[in-house]
């Protein structure tokens, strides 16, 4: 935004209780009378993992990866797949049914009456189009936030200096140091302590959007910030033979 724009930009606060998947798809889960439907209700009793619209390298429709899946079996769902219907009447009642894109969508947060949303294809292509589009009542808190900006709605704030904000700790260190940085010397130059594990989930971070280069050390591996890796989705989509070719990208 511009300055004069970006004063009056505020981001929106959270609003109401999200609900447990249980609470949200009860009534989806017993829609062809499955009587496990309100025990099952009752063992989904947290909020959903984030919503994923598989892809060709984990094989199509299903519900994310390992640690995903994992969420998803404590909550009693079958993650291995998206189903065609919800759970029959003959069903078994301690079963773990799969979710359908009906399901799926109102988790994502398409409300039934309010957005009116066509999604075209078979199920996979159904499916991916739910998980990687944008939840529309996220977009429409931070939609409606931005049209106050434009319109200078409210009291201006202050604006933030260019370069104050706040990066990865473990990425703004390699940034500025540029050479070669072990563990602990990261580690020694945090403001906050941080164990070892930590260290690693923010350099596994780091990877999806930096090549992170490794000096194999006697005394242990060493790291040095590398180049921007830019788009590194799905292994055959048509960016990879953009970014291929730089120059031509406006």
């Amino acid at each position: 935004m511009r300055p004069e724009d970006l004063a009056y930009f505020g981001w929106p606060e959270p609003e109401g209780d999200p609900g447990t998947v249980g609470e949200t798809l009860a009534e989806l889960m017993a829609a062809n009378g499955w009587p496990g439907a309100e025990r099952w209700a009752r063992t989904a009793n947290d909020i959903a993992p984030t919503i994923v619209g598989g892809s060709k390298k984990h094989g199509g429709a299903d519900l994310g990866p390992t640690r995903a899946k994992r969420a998803w079996r404590e909550l009693g769902v079958n993650a291995l797949g998206i189903a065609d219907a919800a759970p029959l009447e003959d069903d078994p009642v301690t079963m773990a049914p799969k979710l359908t894109c009906a399901m799926v969508a109102r988790l994502q947060g398409w409300d039934d009456a309010e957005y009116r949303w066509t999604f075209t294809g078979r199920k996979t292509s159904h499916y991916r189009q739910i998980g990687n589009a944008f939840p529309p009542p996220v977009a429409r808190a931070i939609g409606g936030r931005i049209r106050r900006a434009l319109d200078h709605e409210g009291a201006p704030g202050e604006l933030v200096e260019h370069g104050s904000a706040a990066h990865d700790p473990v990425y703004a260190i390699l940034r500025d140091d540029g050479g070669f940085l072990t563990m602990e010397q990261v580690l020694r130059r945090l403001q906050a302590p941080m164990e070892t594990p930590a260290f690693e989930r923010h350099l596994a971070h780091l990877r999806r959007d930096f090549r992170i280069e490794v000096d194999r050390r006697t005394t242990g591996d060493a790291y040095r910030l590398g180049e921007f890796r830019a788009f590194v989705g799905q292994g055959d989509h048509l960016r990879h033979e953009a970014f291929a070719h730089p120059a031509k990208i406006s």
